[in-house]
């Protein structure tokens, strides 16, 4: 890691020879906009893939847990949960003249949306009697019309994402290009060869985990140093919350629409009073208790039980089951229970810490009276550091298209779009 940072920093040095006469010209601000452009670009352009933690893991030829498309809900999320894995590969073993497997990789699917949407569909057609007497997966067996449902058929729901895979050998540039580029995307495959198998995942958090490594760089400072408050995030002025005294339930509700996590709001004082994120509904299946009483339960009291639980299990968690990737639940669960947040006059540095500390993909923007001004996630940040000047032209290969033809979608410029017949 030292040597990739090494060696990116002489290139940054090298290009900011070449331009250190430009900001004493009249359009000095331009041109010092151009060069740190430059300088950032340089710089990300000479980290590999395989400088991120966990991009690639060595000791398993394949640390990816992998679905087929004609697999059921019920499967998945099981197969999933016991495997301890925040995601699972999608793949389309359709045989070509050569007896070889054509784009057999062709999708992702994390655990949180796909137990998120069961969730949602199970309150759909299941009563509170019904619940108390099993747990989320012995629930779902009740109901084949849900548990069955195909993998296939999910991509009609957008539930998957694209599979952009990278190389180790690709560099930082070409990730957080991805990232910044693709809405949908956020977790990004790493391969060796097309068709290989998945060697392992770039994801949000590891790449602010990586830029964080470059502080005390002028570039990265130059950026990071600003107040949050300079920003213009997407979700800046926005967040999405409910109230301490709604049901648990409804809260999983909300995240299943929005997926960024959910702030959780004292009604009296209006103050944020503590979160709840899509890694969250891991304690779902952990405690049958909590699956059961999921509607009776208020957001205030779900918020205590997962900090009780978190405290308990923080104290187990290790650096090396923070860094695996074949179990992406890891450190995002186990710190899940810490509201993450920060204040408008705040640098974008710590906002960056927080994230990473944390593992969460959002942290919300509160005032001094601890109300909920906003939130910025990890995607912002990624898109701050992705120079106007970058190229997003990269063709992520064939994606979804056995499942795009039973889901009646197909692919335009890289976006997913469902046919109107």
């Amino acid at each position: 890691m030292e040597m990739a940072i090494g060696g990116a920093a002489a290139a940054v040095g090298k290009a900011g020879g070449a331009a250190a006469a430009a900001p004493g010209k009249a359009e000095g601000a331009t041109a010092s906009g151009e060069y740190w452009s430059e300088a950032l670009k340089s710089f990300l352009d000479h980290i590999p893939v395989s400088s991120v933690s966990g991009a690639v893991q060595s000791s398993s030829p394949s640390p990816a847990l992998e679905l087929n498309l004609d697999g059921s809900v019920l499967d998945a999320i099981g197969s999933m949960y016991r495997g301890g894995v925040g995601g699972a590969v999608i793949v389309d073993e359709v045989h070509s003249t050569l007896g070889k497997f054509v784009d057999r990789d062709i999708g992702f699917v994390d655990f949180p949306s796909l137990a998120l949407w069961a969730l949602e569909e199970l309150d759909k057609v299941s009563t509170e009697r019904e619940d108390k007497s099993s747990d989320f997966l012995s629930s779902l067996k009740c109901h084949p019309q849900i548990a069955e449902t195909k993998i296939a058929w999910l991509a009609k729901l957008f539930l998957l994402e694209p599979f952009f895979p990278v190389r180790s050998h690709d560099t930082l540039f070409h990730a957080m290009l991805l990232f910044s580029k693709h809405q949908r995307l956020n977790v990004i495959p790493v391969v060796e060869s097309v068709n290989s198998s998945v060697d392992g995942f770039v994801t949000q958090n590891a790449v602010i985990e990586l830029l964080l490594q470059s502080s005390g760089l002028e570039w990265l400072d130059k950026i990071a140093d600003k107040q949050l408050s300079e920003f213009r995030f997407v979700n800046a002025s926005k967040s999405v919350s409910v109230y301490s005294d709604q049901a648990a339930a409804d809260a999983f509700r909300v995240l299943s629409k929005e997926k960024t996590g959910v702030a959780v709001i004292d009604r009296n004082t209006q103050c944020l009073a503590g979160t709840i994120q899509c890694s969250d509904v891991y304690l779902l299946l952990d405690d049958r208790s909590l699956f059961s009483n999921r509607r009776t339960l208020s957001c205030e009291e779900f918020v205590k039980v997962k900090n009780k639980n978190d405290n308990g299990s923080a104290e187990h968690s290790s650096a090396s089951d923070s860094q695996s990737i074949r179990s992406l639940r890891s450190r995002a669960q186990q710190r899940a229970g810490l509201s993450v947040t920060n204040r408008k006059s705040d640098t974008l540095k710590q906002a960056m810490e927080n994230l990473a500390a944390s593992g969460s993909s959002c942290s919300f923007i509160v005032d001094e009276r601890g109300l909920v001004e906003g939130v910025v996630t990890t995607r912002d940040i990624i898109s701050v550091f992705s120079p106007p000047c970058m190229d997003s032209r990269i063709d992520g290969g064939t994606f979804f298209s056995a499942a795009l033809e039973q889901a009646g979608c197909r692919v335009e410029n890289g976006q997913m779009i469902r046919n109107s017949n």
